[in-house]
């Protein structure tokens, strides 16, 4: 099979009817953080213990159709001594892991970030592939602020997105490529609208200048909301309307698959807005679906707290949120589902 037809078949298991991705890869300091809520300390075998308990969910598959690993999980095993990757490729999840190194202080631009892990990705990307990874994802943050982001954070960070796409796309994998509008602020949602189309027709600029095949990558962008310290949250109608604005203005309809992030929504939130667009827009030019980490599995963690006897009440929590995102995928979620 050629590296054409292993990027079509890559996107045609990712890009399913009712499902979407699973985010679980946090950073060593990110899921420290969350593990320190409920008293768990962060260490390889509790991650390890963590991730093989919320991955081999059984009935997961019917509503994940792939999971974003970070680096350490490609390598650890499940209980039953299969390593991750192969046990999600048995269950028909595809395997897909993190390759950024995380953002830095973009230079001569005070507020801006840009994202480090381009110089020997070439390299790590064989690596991956070889351990069991078929798509790969990217992250670029873009803080809003009264002069924030930037022209040339924008310009830069598109940039690194369109060359870590292209450098995925010659080693056989699929780039998820994320641009992330920050929700922290008290902006407007007026105010992400400019911000959020001006990312995403720099992305997509860089993106085809780099020569990358859009039918073989995925979109996973933030939602259209008001910044989390103003004083009005947005209904899901409102952030729908605006999200679906901006991406038909944004994103050509080559793209097989927009799978929004959940950026700090909380998770009946994320799953509302979710829904509200696919109820908005019911035949829209590419996928509308979901990438979620945290509104994923945040109810799941907290069942968990770290207890082998909860590892039954975690995955049921985990395979509810996932049932109610696989809804909202088709528009068919309601808030009386929540329990």
């Amino acid at each position: 099979m050629g590296t054409e037809d292993e990027l079509q078949s890559t996107i045609e298991d990712l890009v399913q009817e009712g499902k979407g991705i699973l985010a679980a890869d946090e950073s060593h300091p990110t899921i420290a953080k969350r593990f320190a809520q409920y008293g768990i300390e962060s260490t390889p075998e509790s991650r390890r213990v963590y991730r093989s308990l919320l991955l081999s969910a059984q009935g997961m598959m019917d509503f994940i159709s792939g999971v974003i690993l970070f680096e350490e999980t490609l390598t650890q095993r499940d209980d039953a001594g299969r390593l991750i990757p192969e046990m999600l490729s048995a269950m028909h999840v595809v395997p897909g892991i993190k390759v950024d190194r995380g953002t830095v202080a973009l230079a001569n631009s005070p507020g801006d970030k840009i994202t480090e892990g381009l110089d020997g990705l070439s390299g790590r990307l064989g690596a991956y592939r070889a351990q069991g990874a078929r798509f790969a994802k990217w992250r670029e943050v873009y803080a809003i602020g009264e002069r924030n982001p930037s022209p040339i954070a924008v310009e830069a960070n598109a940039e690194t997105l369109a060359r870590y796409a292209a450098i995925c796309q010659g080693a056989g994998l699929v780039p998820i490529v994320e641009p992330e509008v920050l929700i922290d602020g008290d902006h407007d949602m007026n105010r992400c609208l400019e911000v959020t189309e001006a990312v995403l027709h720099a992305v997509f600029h860089a993106l085809y200048r780099h020569g990358v095949v859009l039918e073989h990558m995925l979109l996973k962008p933030s939602m259209v909301l008001p910044g989390k310290d103003h004083p009005q949250k947005a209904a899901p109608e409102r952030v729908a309307e605006a999200t679906i604005r901006v991406l038909r203005r944004a994103v050509p309809a080559a793209v097989p698959s927009i799978n929004f992030l959940s950026g700090g929504q909380g998770p009946e939130e994320a799953t509302a807005n979710l829904n509200a667009m696919n109820r908005m827009l019911p035949n829209p030019p590419w996928a509308l679906s979901f990438s979620y980490g945290r509104a994923l599995q945040q109810p799941a963690l907290a069942a968990w707290a770290g207890r082998s006897e909860n590892k039954g009440k975690m995955q049921k929590m985990f395979l509810e949120r996932a049932r109610l995102n696989g809804l909202a995928r088709r528009g068919k979620y309601a808030p009386e589902m929540e329990n």
